[in-house]
């Protein structure tokens, strides 16, 4: 973890949340410094809005900024919940976050959906070297507007199952576009469902193991 305060916001960075989006150093390399030795985070870089914005666009949560003054913070939560489906890659909620019945520091986080985290439920990147393939561009299911789009979204993953959440959740693809609208869900972690990004019991045929 490091804290790196500047003269208007403070930042925040988990290393162990991160699964290398690499928003941040692609779009603000002033600010988070790619590829040096000691330091490599510079709030002062750039305007403070701008900072702020880094934290709200980080899928996983690793990075969160907060005005010193405290008036905003990246961990505001979001209007809308979302599940979005990143393209080989895990499951990004955007929500304010229960998983395994503890609240999340961040409304960000990323959740392994391939079975090869060494970090379940979190992503850790493994699905790049386990070469896993999943489109985030699944097909639309018919669903109702939801009532009420905000709100805490609970996660529990199921022994050797699924993750199961319970609250209100928009599914979006990675393009944006709304595919399904949910108040719970099984969504697959072990990679192998044939329904992706919903669970259909192949966990059991593939003896998936995981807390």
């Amino acid at each position: 973890m490091e804290v790196v305060k500047g003269r208007e916001v403070t930042i925040t960075f988990d290393g162990s949340r991160c699964v290398h989006s690499r928003n941040c150093v692609l779009s603000h390399p002033e600010v988070f410094v790619p590829n040096v030795k000691g330091d490599w985070i510079y709030p002062d870089a750039a305007r403070a809005d701008v900072v702020l914005a880094l934290g709200v666009n980080c899928p996983s949560g690793a990075i969160r900024v907060a005005r010193n003054d405290a008036t905003v913070s990246s961990d505001e939560a979001p209007v809308v919940n979302l599940l979005r489906l990143r393209e080989n890659g895990p499951l990004a909620f955007e929500a304010p976050l229960l998983v395994r019945g503890k609240a999340e520091p961040t409304p960000r986080a990323t959740l392994c959906r391939c079975g090869a985290s060494a970090n379940k439920p979190y992503c850790d990147g493994s699905h790049a070297a386990a070469g896993f393939a999943a489109s985030g561009e699944v097909a639309v299911k018919e669903s109702v507007a939801l009532e009420v789009r905000d709100g805490v979204v609970e996660v529990k993953p199921l022994p050797d199952g699924p993750l199961k959440v319970v609250g209100n959740l928009e599914v979006v693809s990675g393009t944006g576009h709304t595919v399904n609208r949910v108040t719970q869900a099984f969504l697959c972690r072990c990679g192998q469902s044939s329904s992706k990004p919903y669970c259909d019991g192949s966990h059991n045929a593939v003896g998936f193991v995981a807390e």
